[in-house]
């Protein structure tokens, strides 16, 4: 069965066996402004690419010598 998950960032559906994609899931502690709220967002490799190439310091990247 094809799961389909909607990326947050452009709204287009992301088919899990065919395209990867970036899951972020955050459960908020106290002292927060979100106290114990639990956030889920999912974003398309377009999506991921333009959000985080904004940022100051960016992503470390690492390559895997071997795919299992």
């Amino acid at each position: 069965m094809r799961q389909t998950i909607i990326c947050n960032g452009c709204g287009r559906e992301i088919y899990s066996e065919q395209m990867d994609y970036l899951k972020i899931r955050k459960e908020w502690g106290y002292f927060s402004r979100k106290d114990l709220e639990i956030h889920e967002i999912n974003l398309c490799e377009e999506c991921y690419d333009r959000i985080f190439s904004d940022l100051q310091i960016p992503a470390a990247v690492t390559e895997k010598t071997e795919a299992l």
